[in-house]
């Protein structure tokens, strides 16, 4: 990049006098910019041709001659910013990135939020840590399940009009009387995002890949073989009813992406860069339904615009702002929610604490000051007093107080509420004469965790996906939480229970069945909800058509940015 390397050596020049007129001779600024004399020469006269600064020489060798500048590095910097971003060259926006990332927050400060450029409506957003690739079957986060919904479709989908699975790259579908055949008709227009003809077979060995993965294995247990009838229609053969089907294919850990390559998908935006700074999507015109109105979608990755002393990847924002972080007072809240997701505590039975030790230590956590008293941000978490809306938490008798072991071990993952909430438990235990242990799993998720099998209790996030219900259920199904904290027969009493559900045709019948899944579980005091999140999006002025989905985020497709004018 030419324009790069002339800042660069613009800048070599401006920093010994800080920008202050300078008396010099053309070897000292040779040395400057590691450069010949005659090179420094023209140098000086192209930066002046441009206006960043005036050289007035004195004539004989060694003379000293004056040399103003008439503009700031940081100002050069940031018109070459608009100019590469207005012109489409992100490539370059990122090498502007590298040459100075302690400036980045300065610099990315006037193109955040949603901006039109070179005819183009693109929503720019600073994210707080890198994205980590988005791959098919279960992601840690919630910006990547969010992201796999944009950039991959299944077979069904979930929709904010409707709590049923609708069709996705399945036109319709439909079910044998024995409940032991289900045949998706695929839609005959569909292009990967290279363009390429979407054919069926390659959806099957996707499909079949995904199933080599074992949390999805155990998800698709009812699930016999994936056959392939006609050119347009897939067929699932299972080995006993199962009527969470539609919902585990509409689930983003089942959406599709090419056999071959796993970035490449057929949802409504495509991955037009993926890098440590920037991911960049872009709306994709031969996406098979309601097409985007913005053209493009661009995290810029910002982690010095954010506090944390646990590394990048613990911070838990709940709270987005589209738009510029030291201006906030500009941007407007547009969207709020209660999370449906929650962290828990769990408590493993026929383990070191008996019934009446894990209903002691449940009615310690639910303590009204036990949550009120963490140094946290009040306005990020609240109480709750129900798993999901309807699914009541026990209310247990008070008893005397039952004398507690003396030394119990807790593990934890990520978010970083759980940091001070472990804190807490350890404090008010040690008042009860019990010693607790924690130890930190520095992850999202229970994947790896060396020390689960061995924990008396442990405590993490669950979060909630667009069907609560379901989403429960493919919770007990898939997470590596379960065959950990139950003992192997209660463990294959959980999932023969859930075969058990399953069958049932009619929706309320299977809600109602895994809702006394929960409350035995919760009765019996092995997990109970401690918190739910608020979920926010502010956004500045001209942003429109964002409203947040169950992971806290907004469907990239329903945001609309108005015309240069119009606003």
């Amino acid at each position: 990049m030419r324009l790069l390397n002339r800042l660069n050596q613009f800048q070599r020049l401006w920093q010994p006098s800080g920008g202050k007129p300078q008396q010099v001779t053309v070897a000292e600024l040779a040395g400057r910019c590691f450069c010949s004399e005659r090179h420094v020469r023209t140098l000086l006269n192209q930066l002046q041709d441009a206006g960043w600064l005036s050289w007035h020489s004195q004539s004989g060798r060694g003379k000293r001659g004056e040399l103003t500048f008439l503009v700031s590095p940081q100002s050069v910097r940031s018109g070459m910013m608009e100019q590469v971003l207005d012109k489409g060259q992100h490539q370059n926006a990122l090498e502007l990135d590298q040459l100075a990332p302690e400036q980045l927050r300065q610099l990315l400060q006037p193109f955040l939020g949603g901006q039109w450029q070179n005819d183009v409506p693109t929503l720019r957003i600073p994210y707080y840590r890198p994205l980590e690739p988005v791959q098919p079957g279960f992601l840690p986060g919630r910006a990547e399940q969010h992201l796999a919904g944009q950039v991959f479709a299944g077979l069904t989908r979930f929709t904010r009009e409707s709590a049923q699975p609708q069709p996705d790259l399945a036109h319709h579908w439909q079910v044998s009387g024995n409940g032991l055949c289900w045949d998706f008709f695929i839609r005959s227009t569909l292009h990967w995002h290279n363009g390429e003809p979407v054919e069926t077979y390659q959806l099957q060995q996707r499909l079949l890949m995904l199933l080599e993965q074992p949390a999805l294995r155990r998800l698709f247990i009812s699930v016999k073989g994936i056959e392939l009838p006609h050119a347009q229609c897939l067929r699932f053969v299972l080995h006993r009813p199962d009527n969470w089907l539609a919902h585990r294919l509409a689930s983003y850990c089942s959406r599709l992406a090419h056999p071959q390559d796993t970035q490449l998908g057929c949802g409504p935006f495509r991955i037009a860069s993926f890098k440590a700074s920037l991911v960049r999507l872009e709306s994709f015109e031969s996406y098979h339904l309601r097409h985007p109105l913005l053209k493009a979608i661009e995290y810029w990755i910002t982690p010095q615009l954010f506090e944390t002393t646990l590394g990048t990847s613990c911070l838990h924002p709940v709270q987005i702002a589209i738009g510029q972080q030291d201006e906030l007072e500009n941007l407007r809240p547009v969207s709020s929610s209660i999370s449906l997701g929650f962290c828990y505590l769990a408590i493993k039975p026929e383990g070191r604490l008996n019934a009446g030790q894990a209903r002691t230590i449940m009615q310690i956590v639910r303590e009204p000051e036990m949550i009120a008293t963490l140094p946290l941000n009040s306005a990020l978490i609240t109480p709750n007093t129900e798993m999901i809306p309807g699914w009541q938490i026990p209310d247990w008798e008070q008893h005397q107080a039952v004398k507690l072991p003396e030394k119990l071990t807790l593990v934890y993952h990520l978010p970083v509420e759980l940091h001070a909430m472990a804190q807490q438990l350890k404090r008010y235990l040690a008042e009860r004469g019990c010693e607790l242990t924690v130890i930190f799993h520095d992850a999202k998720t229970w994947a790896g965790c060396q020390h689960l099998a061995e924990a008396d209790m442990v405590m993490g996030d669950r979060l909630i996906g667009e069907a609560p219900e379901y989403t429960l259920e493919q919770w007990l199904r898939s997470d590596v939480l379960w065959p950990n904290l139950l003992n192997a027969s209660r463990y294959a009493h959980l999932q023969a229970t859930l075969d058990a559900v399953q069958v049932y045709i009619r929706e309320p019948e299977r809600y109602d069945g895994l809702k006394e899944v929960f409350h035995g579980l919760m009765r019996d005091a092995i997990v109970t909800p401690l918190f739910n999140y608020r979920y926010q999006i502010s956004a500045p002025p001209g942003v429109n058509g964002i409203e947040l989905n169950a992971w806290g985020w907004f469907d990239f497709s329903e945001a609309w940015l108005p015309p240069p004018g119009m606003a």
